[in-house]
């Protein structure tokens, strides 16, 4: 069993793939959830500020990282974890 897992996902009308572990999957639908936006949007706002030669995979990673870095920062990491 593989932990990355391939999913496809369209972006501003074309298919592409993202291969992703669960856990950043996961983090990543909850980012969009908590923004009020379909998941494809965030990934397609993430694919518009990478840098060109970014593979898209590892800046959606990147993303997911750098919002719960600024989650601990500002300590909503600890009120999340109370809530479970």
């Amino acid at each position: 069993m593989s932990l990355v897992a391939k999913r496809s996902v369209s972006i501003r009308g074309h298919r592409t793939s993202i291969s992703l572990e669960q856990a950043f999957f996961d983090e990543l639908t909850l980012l969009a959830a908590g923004r009020n936006m379909p998941l494809a949007a965030l990934i397609a706002e993430i694919d518009g500020t990478r840098p060109q030669d970014a593979n898209l995979s590892s800046a959606l990673r990147l993303y997911v990282l750098e919002q719960l870095k600024a989650r601990l920062k500002d300590g909503a990491w600890a009120a999340r974890a109370v809530r479970g």
